[in-house]
């Protein structure tokens, strides 16, 4: 069915798409978050103008063609629009066949474990201690991820002696049985980071995210040679040749694809084929609860080589104000550490019409 019409509805940090094909049916995607107005006219720009009077039978095909016919651009921008085509085709897709995108994808509904995921430096590790503490209580978490170091840091803390205090700190707070996980956001250089490395699994520590600056493989790769833990990453690289060396070269134990940044459930699905022909784990990053994490959940359910949880983030109105009232219904509701695809068709969300109405609104069809 050809595409006849691309819109998009966008604040700052979130931007939905939807197409129309020729018959009226429609689908709704995402552009990837922060600067989604940005990422709007990069899509009404150099996306829209190559997807409109295409098909949606050859999705695959033109989720490659518009990067090459766009090859002057090939950066993060470009790939965070091309996202919002595909979530929306794939949703699409889903209404048409009516079954969820994950089946569409080889896989089932049903539960997913979920990490609870802090955002946070800014928080005492005795703070973070009891926040992560009542989120264990409450829905039955056991699995956490928060912050050590600092955001690209060179080798500096968030404040001198944080990630010291607050790595034995949680495990003493969460208990011997709590799979524990950090993110370092590009803070250490290879040496610091195999040096704290070693602090991590003293405290049983199993997931290491973006110890060294990201683009820098080589130091990443150092660490995941040096430590016994799990290094992880890739939540920002969005180009597919690097994606080859990241896998080919072992420079993680478990890749970190995040669909939006990405491009898409396309361009994702290939990156964890990928993985998985190299014996690789893939727990993609969803760092928010917009659409980004609902996509997560259908594509772990399909893929052989899912990780062994799925990132939820814990942060509500009062650091993501803009994550609030998305949805007529929250597709995110947390029971025993446990979240669930539904048996709705596509992506089984309803945009609030609330939110669209209040939003930026962009239009490119066919004339």
């Amino acid at each position: 069915m050809k595409i006849k019409r691309l819109e998009t509805f966008c604040n700052e940090y979130v931007g939905f798409v939807r197409v129309t094909t020729e018959d009226g049916a429609q689908g709704w995607g995402q552009l990837s978050n922060y600067h989604s107005d940005i990422t709007a006219h990069i899509f009404h720009r150099q996306v829209a103008p190559w997807a409109l009077g295409q098909t949606t039978d050859d999705l695959e095909t033109l989720i490659q063609r518009i990067p090459e016919r766009e090859h002057k651009f090939p950066g993060s921008y470009l790939c965070r629009a091309l996202s919002g085509l595909d979530t929306a085709i794939w949703d699409w897709r889903g209404k048409q066949a009516d079954v969820p995108v994950t089946v569409l994808l080889g896989g089932v509904t049903g539960s997913i474990r979920a990490y609870a995921s802090s955002m946070r430096r800014d928080i005492t590790p005795e703070d973070e201690a009891v926040r992560l503490a009542s989120l264990q209580q409450q829905y039955g978490f056991d699995a956490f991820k928060f912050r050590i170091a600092k955001e690209c840091g060179h080798d500096v803390d968030e404040w001198p002696g944080r990630t010291e205090s607050i790595v034995p700190l949680m495990r003493q707070a969460l208990g011997q049985d709590a799979a524990l996980l950090v993110d370092a956001n590009s803070g250490y250089s290879a040496s610091k980071a195999i040096e704290v490395g070693k602090m991590l699994e003293q405290h049983g520590i199993e997931h290491f995210e973006e110890p060294c600056p990201y683009w820098e493989l080589e130091q990443t790769q150092a660490v995941t040679a040096a430590l016994n833990l799990d290094v992880t990453g890739g939540e920002q690289d969005c180009d597919m040749q690097t994606w080859k060396r990241i896998i080919r070269d072992n420079v993680v134990d478990i890749v970190q694809p995040d669909i939006l940044y990405l491009g898409g459930i396309s361009r994702t699905l290939q990156v964890a084929g990928w993985a998985n022909d190299a014996g690789i784990p893939c727990t993609p990053h969803c760092a928010n609860l917009s659409m980004v994490t609902l996509f997560t959940m259908h594509l772990l359910k399909a893929i052989p080589n899912a990780g062994k949880y799925l990132e939820f983030s814990i942060e509500g109105e009062d650091y993501y104000p803009w994550q609030q009232k998305l949805f007529v219904e929250s597709p995110y509701s947390v029971q025993d550490g446990q979240v669930s695809v539904s048996e709705a068709p596509g992506w089984g969300v309803e945009i609030s019409p609330e939110w669209l109405a209040q939003s930026k609104y962009q239009i490119s069809e066919v004339q």
